[in-house]
């Protein structure tokens, strides 16, 4: 260590060499300090990744690191030099106020680098940019057309160093720009000390188009600088959003105000359903008003016109996806236990098909199983007594089209909507799969690969499988490589889904199996299979736990206590051993002392867990995460929400088959399901998805109806096949967007 530390001491404090000469600079006594500064600040800097070794690392390119370390170190050494040996610089204190300068610089970036300001890569051109201005600003010239050649991160910092520069108040101006450009949804709070500038007014239009809503609290504020220059200007948009700012419940009109500007729509015809009240609310007109916009606002959109209200923070989008799940979606959820259907469905009554449609896909996060199933079938019932799926699909421009699909798929109701539309369900598919490479996210292929996961037939299947292929080929025969990527994992996921196939999907795209996990994959090299469950002491969590452990016949498994967690190892059929930390008390934490201890016990001796069960709420769920190992391969998550939690999993545990919940779960669906697992393996068996998952679907036909619907919003590992082609994806060397 003494050595290293010798070597980069001396790299930083030797005496300078001249970038011109040979010989030494000599430092006068009373400039020595101020140079110490400077090294004291590159020493910060290398300290910075936590380590003084002469390397800054800012990132895990090593190129990147190594062009940051010459910057901060070797090119800050030579401006040190040279501002000993420039003669425009003739006096002691111009030399301290350029070394000054120069301590500021190297701080400044170490600071903003930690907090996350900058992107540290900036470095070379942050101390280039430095230098240029030093030359100009000792000539006395303007700074401006060198700060406006850099990007605004390098910019903000050079301008502040050089206040005394005759270009600073041009050169802040430059910043500015370049700042709102980079932040069009912060230039209203930035824009106060700009606002007599002769460019204000196209940046609150540039605000505007960027999120109309955000002009509305500035224009309330009369007396703020915002609010008196955005008063002034004479622009019909602005003057609209003015108008608006004086009205109660203002935010209840912004999604409309394309047609407001275009006087397609009046205040008064809104106000009918918005009120100036909950009270004078109706809400079943509103959302009737924001359905019909969306339709007229999508139309536009296909025509490359974005309407300026339809994204964005109070937007069309966001208050129609609001309003379904507060009005429509939660009632019905609700009232999930009511058996009537007269009751529970009230809420969508007076709803027709189209906005049933809509309900239904902005709803896609929120509906239970069972809301989503009655909502579908209404939906078919208010399109007349021979429904047609095409015609709906026309009605709302083919809106969110994919998304419906992908639902439909995942609750089993696609053939039924396919039935609507025989001479053109085809075509509909085709449509579905077309185009993946074109939408800038990952999204739609996620819909697809989703979709295939849930379908059941198998013509249907034949003929998606069908249109990846041909897609593939066309993205080949256009030089598309996105685009054959994206089609060529779609097709090799599909193919895997049929043993009859033969697709390794280890050798074809170096992911598992998807729909079988063979015994030995699980096993270790002693042959036995490793499960871990976390339990979490809660009443609930103390429950579930007692039901646990009456999943194990003793004549069956052997069951040890200890003091922190159980060990149950089975003593017939397969080497199974199970680890389940005890459920004590989560007020102080015992909880997780007891997972913390038993994780480090298993480390000690060597016992590996390739299974892995969360038994307890969704908000005890990031704790399971965090303490996940590497190599588990099976992870059930028997906790409300787990389904969205699944591509944060899959960073922690990138083999797993992820078995979850989209809703909520319960402790009489996890444990039948952890039963049968085990009981598979046991026997030695390879795992099937499907077959074990067809045997659940028959057990839970013969319950409640309320445990029947609670287990269907399980999700077995081979529908999760949207995340199965992330993780393809990232592993063939794609950026998921």
């Amino acid at each position: 260590m003494k050595p290293l530390f010798t070597l980069v001491v001396s790299l930083l404090f030797f005496p300078l060499f001249s970038s011109s000469m040979g010989d030494t600079t000599n430092i006068p006594l009373n400039r020595q300090v101020f140079h110490e500064k400077v090294i004291d600040e590159q020493i910060r800097a290398d300290k910075a990744d936590g380590k003084l070794d002469g390397l800054i690392r800012v990132s895990k390119n090593n190129e990147i690191n190594l062009q940051v370390t010459d910057a901060i170190i070797r090119k800050v050494n030579v401006i040190r030099n040279e501002i000993e040996s420039n003669e425009l610089m003739p006096t002691n204190n111009d030399k301290i106020r350029y070394l000054r300068y120069l301590e500021t610089l190297v701080r400044d970036f170490t600071n903003e680098w930690k907090s996350n300001k900058i992107t540290p890569s900036i470095a070379p051109q942050l101390v280039d940019n430095f230098s240029e201005i030093v030359a100009v600003n000792l000539k006395g010239e303007s700074m401006a057309q060198i700060i406006a050649k850099v990007s605004y991160e390098v910019g903000r910092i050079n301008n502040e160093i050089f206040e005394d520069n005759p270009g600073y108040n041009e050169s802040r101006i430059i910043v500015f720009k370049k700042f709102c450009t980079q932040n069009p949804d912060k230039i209203l709070a930035n824009l106060g000390p700009f606002v007599n500038e002769p460019f204000a007014d196209s940046l609150v239009i540039v605000a505007f188009n960027n999120n109309p809503s955000q002009l509305y609290s500035y224009a309330q504020s009369t007396n703020s600088r915002q609010g008196r220059l955005i008063r002034k200007i004479e622009d019909q948009r602005i003057k609209t959003i003015v108008k608006l700012s004086t009205l109660d419940r203002a935010l209840f009109y912004f999604p409309f105000l394309d047609d407001l500007i275009s006087g397609k729509k009046t205040i008064a015809e809104i106000s009918k359903f918005a009120g100036t009240s909950d009270r004078q609310y109706d809400s079943v007109g509103y959302y009737k008003l924001l359905v019909n916009t969306e339709i007229d606002y999508y139309k536009r959109m296909i025509r490359a016109d974005t309407p300026i209200a339809m994204i964005g923070a109070n937007g069309l989008i966001e208050m129609l996806q609001a309003k379904a799940v507060q009005h429509f979606i939660e009632p019905i959820n609700n009232l999930h236990e009511i058996a009537n259907p007269n009751i529970r469905f009230r809420a969508i009554e007076p709803l027709s098909a189209v906005d049933l449609y809509y309900v239904i896909v902005f709803g896609e996060n929120d509906i239970y199983t069972s809301s989503y199933k009655y909502s579908f079938d209404r939906m078919l019932q208010k399109m007349g007594a021979v429904p047609r799926g095409d015609s709906l699909l026309m009605a709302v421009n083919f809106d969110h089209f994919k998304k419906f699909i992908k639902m439909a798929a995942g609750y089993n109701k696609l053939d039924v909507f396919l039935k609507t539309m025989p001479e053109n369900s085809e075509k509909l598919m085709q449509a579905f799969v077309a185009n993946l490479e074109k939408t800038g996210t990952l999204e739609d292929a996620v819909d697809v690969a989703d979709s295939y996961g849930s379908i059941t037939d198998p013509v249907l299947q034949k003929s998606m499988l069908q249109y990846i292929v041909y897609n593939e080929e066309r993205c080949k025969k256009e030089n598309n490589e996105h685009g054959r990527k994206i089609y060529n994992l779609l097709k090799m996921i599909f193919l895997s889904a049929d043993d009859k196939n033969g697709v390794d999907l280890s050798k074809e795209i170096g992911i598992p199996p998807v729909y079988t996990v063979s015994y030995n994959y699980l096993a270790d090299d002693s042959g036995r299979i490793v499960e871990q469950v976390f339990f979490y002491g809660d009443s609930d969590g103390k429950q579930s736990y007692n039901s646990y452990l009456t999943s194990f016949p003793r004549n069956e498994w052997q069951i040890t206590q200890k003091n922190q967690w159980t060990e149950i190892k089975s003593i017939k059929g397969k080497p199974i051993w199970i680890y389940a930390n005890k459920p004590l008390d989560n007020e102080t934490d015992k909880d997780a002392d007891a997972q913390k201890d038993l994780i480090d016990y298993l480390g000690r001796i060597g016992v590996k867990p390739n299974i892995v069960i969360h038994r307890g709420h969704s908000y005890h769920l990031p704790y399971t995460i965090d303490q996940l190992p590497e190599n588990a391969k099976i992870i059930m998550l028997g906790s409300c929400g787990g389904y969205k939690n699944l591509k944060q999993i899959l960073k922690f545990a990138p083999e797993a088959h992820i078995i979850s919940t989209k809703q909520t779960g319960a402790k009489d669906v996890n444990k039948p399901i952890i039963e049968a697992l085990d009981n598979i393996l046991k026997s030695g068996q390879n795992i099937d998805w499907r077959a074990m998952w067809s045997d659940l679907e028959a057990t839970f036909n013969r319950s409640s109806r309320e445990l029947r619907e609670t287990f269907e919003d399980y999700i077995p590992p081979q529908k999760n096949l949207g995340a199965l082609f992330i993780k393809a994806y990232s592993r063939n060397g794609g950026v998921v967007e």
